[in-house]
């Protein structure tokens, strides 16, 4: 385990329990620890779109959606993270609730 994540609670479903503690440090141990060994330019271009979009609207953002606003191809959220849940994981995004997480973790 990093020392950034060292120092972070995660909650249950292992996103972070203070967003506000999020930075891009953590978001590479986050990735690390998820088996992404680099965080590549079009990483960067979700989790910022992500970010962006959650802060907009309090929500997650579709797949597609996501994928439109950064220029990249549609299944370019399930090549380069294990699923949505992880990028929003990564990203530092608070608990989007039941329903949304089981949405963010289907395949």
């Amino acid at each position: 385990m990093g020392q950034l994540l060292a120092n972070v609670e995660l909650d249950e479903s292992g996103l972070l329990r203070d967003p506000q503690q999020w930075t891009p440090e953590l978001a590479r141990e986050l990735a690390r620890a998820e088996g992404i060994d680099q965080l590549t330019e079009a990483h960067w271009k979700l989790i910022d779109s992500l970010r962006e979009y959650y802060q907009r609207f309090h929500v997650p953002p579709s797949s597609t959606r996501l994928c439109h606003d950064t220029h990249l191809e549609p299944e370019s959220l399930h090549t380069l993270f294990p699923n949505c849940l992880e990028a929003w994981r990564i990203a530092g995004l608070p608990d989007p609730g039941e329903e949304a997480r089981s949405y963010l973790s289907a395949e």
